[in-house]
């Protein structure tokens, strides 16, 4: 079984289980207007109008019909929008967007309220003092209505764009790697060194490696009074036949599947426990600015922004070192120069005949060589190199790569 958090953690992004809980809710509301009302006076149903509360449920369920079907249009005219413009990847962030899910929840709860009150109207089960409850669970309503639409208007001026892409993609980047910072192996002890050789764990599926339990490794390494060592990190494609840990002690079926059940494998990459994710898709969405057919390199220049405020968590300042939570199992931390690799050189291979793209580059490599971080000055001098070594082939001019080599010398 997946780790449970991870998994409450995934069903909450799902659109359809936030939409179900805010219809629950709405049919909830219109039917506790039959349990209040013995608590409401008879008289108070002519007092504030609530007679006239079935035209208003009329109007309310049919505008909400109109405006859920306008809104699922609108958001999936945004994701096309999105993964043509930038990268398909982007498309799982907007629809994890929980202000637009909210709305549209909102939305469906709103009719079906509305539709539950008019049933229940007519059939003649509210009477007068029900009738007021319903009314002033109307207003509340169309008062949570008002308010969501406002924010939802406010959304749709941006929601897929290409700069609240990037903007996305950025705070997922930042999320997953300043928890990484905090604990650059998950929590468990840093593996140096080749890993033990007595026992290997395979992955039972093929995909990529969304998530680890580590909590449930260690428990399970307590237990036998060994240590695993982890091979396969998060962002990871494993299979069947390579090893995803290894252990220093002869494991059971029941450990070996409790090994493999830690590790969530599934078709695509996730962001959240994998930092090179989020800057492999920022890269990409450079890379697919800087393509002849959009031909954007203003986006491209403000990917290499967005990039250097990511990598740039690994540098900050460290007062103490990173708590062991899982002592009894090791993962490998992250390497500097797969981060890098990973950043800048789809950018300098698909940018390498623009001037702008290429300085650009050479400066952002530069900001970067100059943090206090021990590898981040070698990767930057490296990755400056390849670029060079792109641009040679690409640009025409010699003054052009004269300015090239004149801004990496400076790294």
């Amino acid at each position: 079984m997946p780790n449970l958090r991870w998994l409450i953690t995934e069903l909450a992004r799902r659109l359809w289980v936030r939409a179900s809980i805010f219809a629950v809710a709405g049919i909830f509301t219109a039917i506790i207007g039959i349990a209040l009302a013995p608590l409401i006076p008879v008289d108070w149903s002519g007092r504030i109008g609530a007679d006239s509360v079935g035209n208003v449920l009329q109007i309310l369920a049919s505008s909400m019909l109109a405006v859920t079907t306008f809104s699922l249009a609108t958001m999936v005219s945004a994701y096309a929008s999105a993964s043509s413009a930038t990268t398909p990847r982007v498309a799982e962030l907007l629809i994890q967007d929980s202000s637009a899910q909210n709305a549209l929840a909102t939305f469906v709860g709103s009719f079906l309220f509305s539709l539950v009150g008019i049933i229940a109207l007519n059939a003649g089960v509210y009477g007068d003092s029900g009738r007021v409850v319903l009314f002033v669970g109307t207003i509340g309503v169309i008062a949570v209505i008002v308010v969501t639409l406002l924010r939802w208007i406010d959304l749709l001026a941006r929601f897929g764009r290409v700069g609240d892409a990037i903007d996305r993609v950025e705070a997922a980047a930042v999320h997953a790697m300043r928890a990484r910072w905090k604990h650059p192996c998950i929590g468990a002890r840093m593996r140096v060194g080749p890993p033990p050789t007595l026992a290997a764990v395979t992955s039972a599926r093929i995909g990529y490696v969304q998530h680890i339990d580590v909590e449930a490794l260690e428990r399970l390494a307590a237990v036998a009074g060994g240590e695993i060592h982890v091979e396969a990190l998060p962002g990871a494609f494993v299979d069947t036949a390579n090893p995803i840990a290894w252990l220093d002690f002869t494991p059971d079926e029941a450990a070996i599947d409790a090994v493999r059940a830690a590790f969530n494998v599934g078709a695509r990459r996730s962001f959240d426990q994998d930092p090179r994710f989020g800057l492999i898709v920022l890269s990409e969405i450079a890379s697919k600015a800087l393509s002849p057919a959009i031909n954007d390199p203003g986006t491209a220049i403000a990917t290499m922004a967005a990039l250097v405020r990511v990598l740039a968590i690994l540098a900050e300042y460290r007062e103490h070192e990173s708590e062991i939570f899982y002592p009894h199992v090791f993962i490998p931390a992250l390497a500097v120069d797969d981060l890098f690799d990973d950043a800048f050189s789809p950018i300098s291979e698909s940018g390498a005949g623009t001037l702008a793209v290429g300085i650009r580059l050479q400066k952002t490599l530069r900001a970067l060589s100059v943090f206090e971080h021990p590898e981040f000055r070698a990767a930057s001098r490296h990755q400056s190199r390849l670029a060079l070594a792109r641009a040679r082939h690409a640009l025409a001019l010699a003054e052009d790569m004269a300015r090239l080599e004149g801004e990496s010398s400076a790294i």
